[in-house]
């Protein structure tokens, strides 16, 4: 049905979990939508001028009003239940194995930040900032001599979960990709943290979702979902580029 309505093809592995929770929120809020549509107009007809009915200002009263604060409950109950499993999934820790990549949000780009082969990131400094050096990368320091930085570039491996360290340079951004179901905000001087799993190699699209500017329209990114060789030549070619 989510398809029909030009919802993408899902590319993570949470991503039929939230089709199906959605697509549940959407014919519970479509059924109640009807009952309480239907009971406007049923009113309407009663009360209208012509009727000579006369108002009860005591309320409504006995088994149908009952009934239909039970149905509001079982609805909001059928909500809660169904939705918590999912974010209690998306809530709790990724794994240890997870790819871990940095990602700074700036008016109007994507600064990509990835470890290198040592696992750590190197030192960020705000002097250092210019437009060769988005993210004020401090080469100087020994660990970040082998970090690689992209712009608007986003590489990532299949079947693997990723780990994205969210943070932007100016104002707020939001970061998202449709395709892995995935959208979350930039908030500057806040590293906030988001992680998925790829399921589906292709190209994807990272679009900012939150007005940020003028350029906002333009404000995207390449998403590539390769498999781990592919993904680990791309790591090795980028380190070998000169600094």
């Amino acid at each position: 049905m989510l398809r029909m309505l030009g919802l993408p093809n899902p590319a993570s592995a949470h991503a039929n979990e939230l089709d199906a929770l959605m697509a549940m929120t959407h014919w519970l809020m479509a059924g109640m939508f009807v009952v309480w549509a239907a009971f406007f107009v049923a009113v309407l007809w009663r009360f209208r001028s012509g009727a000579r009915t006369k108002a009860d200002y005591h309320g409504t009263r006995g088994l149908a009003s009952t009934l239909a604060v039970c149905a509001v409950i079982v609805e909001a109950f059928l909500i809660i239940a169904h939705a918590y499993p999912v974010w209690a999934t998306r809530a709790a820790a990724p794994p240890s194995e997870a790819v871990v990549v940095r990602v700074v949000g700036e008016q109007f780009a994507w600064n990509v930040h990835y470890p290198g082969a040592d696992g750590f990131f190197g030192r960020t400094t705000l002097g250092l900032i210019d437009p060769d050096n988005p993210l004020g990368l401090d080469r100087r320091d020994p660990v970040a001599a082998d970090d690689i930085t992209t712009v608007n570039q986003l590489v990532l491996p299949v079947g693997r979960p990723v780990v994205i360290r969210l943070s932007s340079k100016d104002v707020i951004h939001s970061f998202a990709i449709p395709e892995m179901r995935v959208k979350h905000d930039a908030v500057p001087g806040i590293d906030g943290p988001l992680w998925f799993t790829p399921t589906r190699i292709g190209e994807y699209e990272v679009v900012c979702s939150q007005l940020c500017g003028l350029a906002h329209y333009r404000m995207r990114a390449a998403v590539s979902i390769k498999s781990p060789a592919d993904f680990q030549a791309f790591l090795t070619e980028e380190a070998s580029r000169p600094r």
